[in-house]
């Protein structure tokens, strides 16, 4: 089938361009003689992290309990959870995929979490690792202070069926340096503080199996990878998207399009295409490396970009593009953000040289839970 004949939106990711994704990051941690365990919560496709396992990696990424629980099925058995999990149906949950064969591990920031964990896992008698979250600059999740990550150790080390896998972080306020010499400080600040919590760790008896780090923006400018840093763990490298372009200075790498089309030029100006929140969000970067111009940007006029959105409608506001363009024309989005696109969608598309090669099902596509 030609990629004209699919009805639209669709999403496409261009074959080539996946696996010339996918080979680099996976030559970038041979080369730094560290693991990579790719963040799959972007794609949520396990046919992709299957391959991504095929060319090396060690295990995957999620972000929820759901994801992991898609992925597991689909024989994908080493996972992190990398975020903290809370509830006892989740717990559960986790312990189940255990019980079935899966080395799962998670991520912590607080003692009751673990001790939830505890009581949880004693019931199932399974032992389970865990990962404490190092917060590196992004002002989200993870431990802050010194003290409160020793209390976290001794919590762990009171807890029988809660193993103390090692640390994680995530230096997602990469996304807005101002620069590439901004973004490359970043990414030593991050590994140093990282690495300063390992330590600290093996001083308390309690050394690290894994210290995990990484961010898309940071890697893919491929920034100097410290010693003592066990694991890297990006996600958005595999398909890219219009920020991450921006980032590297080439669109080149954007493997993931939204097939989209002209629907109507009601004025002399503004074009509207079939595709709207609900099939690219509404999220925009404005700041540092990654910020990109409007809601989309048109992959065959890539100055093109998407002025407004509506639930079901992108307008552009572009004489250019305007008077280029037909009702009825197809035309490929590269969205501001993939990850968030990918959850939408129930089917994308393998394509090389304007032909659909195969259908790869988004089996862990509104995996929230």
């Amino acid at each position: 089938m030609r990629i004209e004949e699919l009805d639209t939106p669709a999403l496409l990711i261009d074959r080539e361009i996946l696996e010339s994704n996918l080979q680099w990051m996976q030559d970038y941690a041979n080369r730094n003689h560290v693991a990579l365990r790719p963040h799959t919560k972007t794609h949520k496709m396990p046919a992709i992290a299957q391959r991504q396992m095929d060319l090396g990696a060690c295990g995957i990424a999620v972000a929820k309990v759901g994801e992991a629980e898609v992925m597991a099925e689909q024989g994908l058995r080493d996972i992190l959870i990398a975020n903290e999990i809370v509830g006892q149906r989740k717990l559960q949950r986790i312990a189940a995929l255990r019980r079935a064969g899966c080395t799962v591990s998670f991520g912590v920031d607080a003692p009751c979490q673990v001790e939830e964990a505890e009581a949880v896992f004693a019931a199932a008698n399974v032992q389970i690792p865990v990962l404490i979250e190092i917060e590196v600059g992004e002002n989200r999740s993870g431990i802050i202070e010194e003290c409160d990550f020793l209390a976290l150790l001794d919590t762990i080390r009171a807890c029988p069926h809660v193993l103390f896998g090692g640390i994680f972080s995530h230096d997602g306020n990469s996304y807005s340096a101002p620069d590439l010499d901004a973004c490359r400080e970043i990414a030593r600040a991050a590994q140093r503080r990282t690495l300063a919590f390992a330590d600290l760790a093996a001083a308390h008896g309690m050394p690290c199996g894994t210290v995990s780090y990484g961010a898309t923006p940071t890697l893919m400018n491929g920034v100097e990878i410290l010693d003592g840093i066990t694991e890297l763990r990006p996600g958005t490298y595999a398909l890219m998207d219009a920020s991450q372009g921006h980032a590297i200075g080439t669109l080149d790498r954007c493997a993931a399009t939204v097939l989209a089309t002209v629907i109507s030029k009601p004025t002399s100006r503004r074009t509207i295409l079939d595709v709207g929140t609900k099939g690219l969000t509404m999220q925009e970067r404005t700041e540092g490396i990654c910020a990109t111009p409007g809601k989309g940007t048109i992959l065959e006029y890539p100055d093109t970009h998407i002025d407004e959105m509506y639930d079901e409608h992108a307008i552009l506001y572009h004489q250019a593009f305007h008077d280029s363009v037909r009702i009825g024309d197809k035309v490929r989005v590269i969205p501001v953000h993939i990850c968030p696109v990918c959850n939408l969608y129930d089917t994308a598309y393998l394509v090389s040289g304007g032909e659909v090669v195969e259908e790869i099902p988004v089996l862990a596509r509104g995996r929230q839970q």
